[in-house]
């Protein structure tokens, strides 16, 4: 039977169950094989040869491959159809090369769907596995790999605290944070706006904005204050009003294009909040399941058997008006557009949303592509859209009206997509406007005013973010997901209610590459080595030459680096990040004098500890420091009083190197180090009171005596968060508010679930205690993982099968121990005060010397004889 590998055990299952007996489908679960993470493994010396090493996990699948291959003479690898899926084949080639000898066949198969005629039509029409699209790969881990282990040493040493580089995640770094930089800078700029009610001879009303003033067509800004608005509102109440003209014209509305990666990423964000790994992750199951189509393309075409589906579909659910005259056909137009795949679609057009019994976060998902997939081949929305122009008899005032009435909703009555961040002048929908006629009277009732602002640019979400990646060029389709979750696990960026903004570290990374290694972040240089790699997969370059000309001038530009002193990079960084470190004070005074002494200017430090803060100049003189996400109004609040504790000691807040914190009294010689809390996550400066800040200083907490052993159990904060401490237990809980209210019923629970989960919970207690050695030592029987045990010292004998822990007498138990001594060679950790019984079996002439031997023979003797 030939051996079919396909990376996980779901869509083995599927396939299997597909091809029947005559097969034997197994999983390779991902990847088996990669470049070990230590320096060497691509050897930059010797044509860029790569050192592969298989996974410890995954050994014992490549086993069970191997075992299989004895029996059968061919193997299927059947993968995913992408680059990835091909490099899974590859590895999977080299991997069990001592099995594929004496005339084995190795075949290539891929579908774009696990269904049944998919995968036996696949069967049919085997291949050799591709090399340019392996070479392809194995360009992009070679980059990947050398950017990672040389950039990355760099930053541990020059840039305290910094972990990690990469080749695509720091230009998407540097993206979020530039983003993040324009809102900083970002100066709000008034405008008004005013509308007026008119009321039609029919008694119908409609609102209207003011488009002309003083025979004047307004711009944006020609109203830019409120005494500018009451005149333009005077302007209009003391006039009559008819209408100048009106104007309709027909509109159509396409329908978008299926979904690729890119976008199905983007519509599950806007629609369901969804993160790209968590829609990836749904998205992976259907495929699995055979529900969709491959979900990492960039392709946007459906085969034709599928467009034909979908027709009848519409035809069938909708009515043949909805279904357009022809087939609609799209084309991508995305700057890396390079897998020849389809769209991801459903695999059944039949199989509806309310069909398929899935998890939430699936259905959801299949709800979202299934009608994409159907909008996309229905017929266009058609509409009238009106405008009516109002202006007063002198053409002084004039006000506009848009509306709009859909007259055969097409697509749109399945689907409509989600739209990103309204910008300035982005106006809502336009609804229906009465009848009104040109040349007729209106009387105008209300108009008002409306004060605007222009706002920053809107924050990255993970959809925003992926469209402008897709847009520079900037990784492909299985990247965007291990991207966002990689700068957001290693605290380069925060997720804040769906928007991504920047953390201080990853400031400080993006700061230190734009200055010394530009070029690596630039967004067009990143782009066209993505382009390079899309011709190394089209067979049109050669992978060695990419790898070649890169690490050339990369690893000249790290050579320069090695000169490099902390002080010089802290200059540039400093310099560089000042908007963002030293923001203008309300008062106007200079941001970089010190708040404490007056005359030091603060500058950008790093602790011994890794990491960055701002401190004064005139240290150690001025020990003024703040952490460098601080600003003006954080270091005014520095030494504030909250009030006194009982015995009327100051209680104050602080501002810290490591962040805001609160402190009982002042330093002195009888007490040197005061009590101090610093404020938990979630907590700002300016909310704190007296109460909580002593409610903080007065942690760890005692919720009570445990009720299994009487021990104390605590709450507190640690550098991990809120936990409650029974012994040595810690178990996390989620919230901090619950350290000052949780009870011991509580707290028990949360231990408990700590234990369940396999955390590092108190030692088990015995199950019974037998009596006491003849050598001193008390011999319990004790749970363990492969079943309960007697224990003396520091033997452990584990009871036969039969034998119950609450039946075992200590006569059972001595000879277990004793035999189980003798089994261990007489190892000191076996019986360390009986060392001559349990090496009497072994007859060794050193033990028979030692006096022990003598004393412990009736121990012996006792435990055969019974």
């Amino acid at each position: 039977m030939p051996v079919v590998v396909v990376e996980s055990p779901a869509k083995a299952k599927t396939i299997n169950k597909y091809l029947g007996p005559d097969f034997v489908v197994l999983a390779s679960y991902g990847h088996v094989r990669d470049l070990p993470p230590k320096d060497g493994s691509v050897d930059t010396e010797n044509g860029f040869e790569m050192l592969w090493e298989v996974a410890p996990e995954s050994k014992k699948h490549i086993r069970a491959i191997t075992e299989a291959l004895k029996t059968d003479d061919t193997l299927i690898l059947a993968t995913d159809p992408d680059r990835e899926g091909e490099a899974i084949s590859w590895h999977l080639k080299e991997a069990l090369q001592s099995s594929l000898k004496k005339g084995k066949k190795v075949a290539r198969v891929t579908f774009n769907a696990i269904t049944k005629d998919a995968v036996t039509k696949a069967m049919k029409e085997p291949r050799d596995i591709d090399t340019p699209l392996v070479e392809a790969y194995l360009a992009r881990r070679a980059l990947d790999y050398l950017v990672g282990f040389t950039l990355s040493p760099v930053l541990w040493r020059k840039l305290p605290g910094a972990k990690s580089a990469g080749r695509v995640q720091s230009v998407c770094l540097r993206l979020i944070v530039e983003r993040e930089m324009e809102v900083e800078a970002f100066k709000a700029q008034e405008y008004w706006t005013v509308k007026a009610v008119f009321r039609t001879p029919r008694g119908q009303e409609f609102e209207a904005g003011m488009v002309t003033l003083g025979a004047k067509k307004l711009t944006k800004f020609d109203i830019p204050t409120a005494t500018a608005a009451e005149l333009a509102v005077e302007a209009a109440k003391h006039r009559d009003f008819k209408v100048m003209a009106v104007e309709s014209k027909p509109a159509t509305r396409n329908p978008w294009p299926p979904f690729m990666t890119s976008t199905l990423q983007q519509e599950a964000s806007r629609k369901y909040g969804m993160g790209a790994k968590q829609c990836m992750n749904a998205a992976q199951r259907l495929y699995e399941a055979g529900y969709i189509t491959y979900m990492r393309t960039d392709g946007i075409d459906m085969a034709p058997e599928a467009v034909m589906a979908t027709r009848d579909e519409i035809k069938r659910r909708f009515g043949a008006q909805y279904v357009p005259d022809s087939p609609r056909m799209y084309k991508n137009k995305a700057k890396n557009a390079q897998e020849a795949h389809e769209c991801i679609r459903p695999t059944d057009m039949g199989l509806g949303p309310e069909k398929i019994r899935v998890e939430d976060d699936q259905r959801k998902l299949y709800d979202l592509i299934w009608k994409r997939t159907i909008a996309s081949q229905m017929a266009a929305a058609r509409m009238e859209r009106t405008a009516v122009d109002i202006t007063s008899p002198d053409g002084q005032v004039g006000f506009r009206a848009n509306g709009q009435v859909v007259l055969f909703d097409g697509y749109l009555k399945v689907y409509d997509q989600g739209r990103d961040d309204r910008q300035d002048g982005d106006e809502d929908e336009e609804g229906r406007l009465p009848q009104v006629m040109q040349g007729e009277a209106m009387d105008n009732g209300a108009v008002t005013p409306e004060q605007h602002f222009t706002q920053p640019p809107p924050r990255y979400t993970e959809a925003t973010l992926v469209k402008r990646m897709e847009e520079l060029g900037i990784g492909r389709p299985s990247t965007y997901a291990s991207i966002l979750t990689t700068i957001v696990d290693r605290e380069y960026v925060r997720k804040d209610k769906n928007r991504l903004f920047p953390e201080d570290k990853g400031r400080l990374v993006t700061a230190f590459l734009s200055n010394f290694f530009h070029r690596y972040v630039e967004y067009d240089f990143t782009a066209d080595l993505e382009a390079q790699l899309d011709d190394v997969s089209a067979g049109e370059r050669d992978y060695k030459d990419v790898l070649s000309r890169f690490w050339r001038d990369f690893s000249a530009a790290v050579a320069e680096t090695a000169d490099l002193r902390i002080g010089e990079v802290l200059e540039k960084l400093d310099e560089f990040l000042a908007p963002h470190l030293y923001p203008a004070r309300a008062d106007g005074s200079d941001p970089r004098v010190c708040p404490t002494c007056g005359t030091g200017r603060l500058h950008l430090k790093t602790a011994r500890s890794g990491g960055a803060f701002i401190g004064c100049g005139n240290y150690p003189e001025c020990r003024y420091t703040r952490p460098i996400a601080g600003d003006a109004e954080s270091a005014a609040s520095d030494g504030r009083i909250l009030g006194q504790d009982g015995n009327g000691v100051d209680i104050s807040l602080r501002a810290g190197r490591f962040g805001p914190y609160v402190q009982r009294g002042e330093a002195s010689e009888a007490q040197p180090k005061p009590d101090r809390a610093s404020l938990p996550k979630g907590w700002t400066p300016d909310g704190l009171t007296l109460d909580r800040a002593l409610a903080l200083l007065s942690l760890p907490r005692e919720v009570g005596k445990h009720p299994a052993d009487g021990q104390p159990v605590e709450a507190a904060i640690g550098r991990f968060g809120p936990y409650v401490k029974h012994g040595s237990v810690y178990a996390n809980i989620p919230d901090v508010e619950e350290v000052f209210t949780i009870g011991m019923n509580r707290a028990v629970e949360v231990l408990a679930q700590k234990a369940t989960r396999g955390g590092r919970a108190a030692p088990a207690g015995p199950l019974r205690t037998l009596g006491t050695h003849p050598d001193g030592g008390e011999i319990q029987v004790m749970p363990g993982k492969y079943g309960p045990y007697v224990k003396w010292e520091k033997v452990n004998a584990t009871l036969p099968k039969g034998v119950e822990p609450e039946a075992v007498t200590l006569e059972e138990a001595l000879v277990l121990i004793a035999e189980k001594a003798g089994k261990s060679g007489g190892k000191k950790k076996a019986a360390p005060k009986k060392p001559a019984a349990a090496k009497a079996p072994a007859a060794k002439k050193a033990a028979a010397k030692k006096a022990p031997a003598k004393k412990a023979a009736p121990t012996k003797k006792v435990a055969v004889a019974e």
